[in-house]
């Protein structure tokens, strides 16, 4: 095996994802709070018609971090846009924001 071998098997990630996790959660609302130090991104399922609804998933990250995912989903959301035209915003139900929580960003 080369240096240039050896320096790549190095630099790689082994990264695994289980069948539970890569079934995903369905989302319709995030919310996004901040302090000094993190980032907490609440993802949400609203259903039509009832009045409560629950966090599904909660990640929390560091401002550094949650910049890289602006960056990544912007680029992303680029890519998508050029293959498929541009994404519109919708006009669709507005979800009460009054959880409890930090004034909600979505």
């Amino acid at each position: 095996m080369s240096e240039d071998d050896k320096k790549q098997e190095e630099g790689k990630l082994n990264i695994e994802l289980t069948e539970e996790i890569a079934e995903g959660i369905y989302s319709n609302l995030a919310i996004i709070s901040h302090s000094n130090a993190e980032f907490v991104f609440d993802f949400i399922k609203v259903m039509p018609g009832l009045p409560k609804a629950k966090v599904k998933s909660r990640i929390m990250m560091t401002p550094q971090h949650a910049k890289r995912l602006l960056r990544a989903l912007q680029d992303n959301i680029s890519k998508f846009e050029s293959l498929h035209g541009s994404i519109k915003d919708s006009e669709g139900p507005q979800f009460p924001m009054n959880f409890g929580g930090p004034k909600a960003e979505a």
